[in-house]
């Protein structure tokens, strides 16, 4: 539950009320709130279960979606930029996303249609970077290094659109794009010092091992915007939660990408794909799941379903289990372990943040207390 002061600072920030009537409204709802406090106190033991279970299921709550007025303008904002950009040109599309921009996000201050222009100007922004690079840079680079010119526009433009309208996703984005910076400026050097036209293919250790940091400074990144916010009432919340989606996959396939180096350039997932290889998955994603109870993001639960899926599939098909419909058992499997960790999240994280030092569970989204 967010704190009066914590609201009303929010609403300072966002320009709805001033910092002065903010502080004034401070200790006029403290102490009209004294009387609500005193009766929750008092309410049955029932009715607090239900409040700290309505907590718990908002507590990776996105704050973008906050109703259907926010869906409908979306949905127009959408339609519109997409028979814009069908009849118009690139540089067409630009000014109509800055407008939408005022008048939705820096006047209405609507959550999911700043989401979706966020998303836009991401698109259009990749677009008008790759157009740069086809026009001014030489013949003949290849694509890491003509990533090179197009991580800067976009974190460029992304941190400016950060600045005016501070939607979340804009700053998301722009740490993202400047880890793949890093990455993609590693990976040049290396490509130029080893003499490897494809370095991807042909030192594939020393690439996945590359990802792999990469992947754990953006989940590092993730981490300090929850830690600085462990009851997730601000901003730093939010830019949290698109991180840690980032994060995620990227965090898994990196390790994946271990177990099968031998499939680095084709499909990971083929005949020459052991039942060991699925247990490695397995438990690997099974480790993903724990560490998303533990810092209470579930993001970390849904970017391992697929490699669930093909995991048990494997472990069945080559493991001498006999199934006439191998499709539908895993299907089952997989719709079963989602059912379990979502029934049951809350008990299963407090069984496992139980265990870990009062050092590291104090920096972690509060554990909801256990029922009766």
């Amino acid at each position: 539950m967010v704190s009066i002061r914590d609201a009303l600072s929010s609403a300072a920030d966002e320009g709805i009320i001033t910092p002065a009537q903010a502080e004034k409204l401070v200790p006029f709802l403290l102490a009209t709130d004294t009387g609500a406090s005193d009766e929750k106190r008092a309410a049955p033991e029932h009715v607090l279960q239900a409040e700290d279970a309505l907590e718990a299921e908002e507590s990776e709550q996105p704050r973008f979606v906050r109703g259907f007025h926010d869906i409908l303008i979306t949905i127009g904002v959408i339609v519109a930029l997409v028979g814009l950009w069908g009849i118009g040109s690139l540089f067409a599309v630009l000014p109509a996303i800055v407008i939408l921009a005022e008048i939705l996000i820096r006047r209405q201050r609507l959550a999911l249609p700043a989401v979706a222009l966020t998303v836009a100007l991401a698109h259009w922004t990749v677009m008008f970077a790759l157009l740069v690079v086809e026009v001014a840079a030489p013949e003949g680079l290849d694509t890491l290094t003509d990533w090179l010119m197009v991580l800067p526009i976009f974190a460029t433009v992304m941190a400016v659109f950060y600045w005016r309208y501070r939607v979340p996703l804009a700053l998301a984005a722009t740490l993202l794009s400047l880890f793949l910076l890093a990455m993609d400026i590693v990976l040049v050097l290396l490509s130029k010092v080893l003499g490897s036209a494809e370095l991807i293919t042909e030192h594939t250790g020393l690439t996945a091992s590359i990802f792999l940091i990469s992947a754990l400074g953006i989940f590092s990144a993730a981490m300090s915007y929850d830690i600085a916010d462990p009851t997730r009432k601000s901003r730093q919340s939010d830019v949290a939660f698109w991180l840690h989606l980032a994060a995620a996959p990227a965090l898994l396939y990196a390790m994946l990408s271990f177990i099968f180096l031998r499939n680095v350039s084709g499909e990971w997932w083929g005949d020459a794909t052991s039942p060991s290889d699925a247990a490695a998955v397995l438990a690997i994603v099974i480790a993903f799941m724990a560490v998303g109870l533990i810092i209470d993001r579930r993001a970390f639960v849904t970017s391992g379903l697929l490699s669930l899926g093909l995991a048990i599939w494997t472990i069945l098909q080559r493991g001498g289990v006999d199934f006439s419909d191998y499709f539908s058992v895993t299907v089952l499997a997989v719709g079963v372990v989602v059912l379990m960790i979502g029934i049951f999240w809350q008990v299963l994280r407090r069984a496992i943040v139980s265990v870990l030092p009062a050092g590291i569970t104090s920096r972690l989204h509060p554990v909801y207390r256990a029922k009766g």
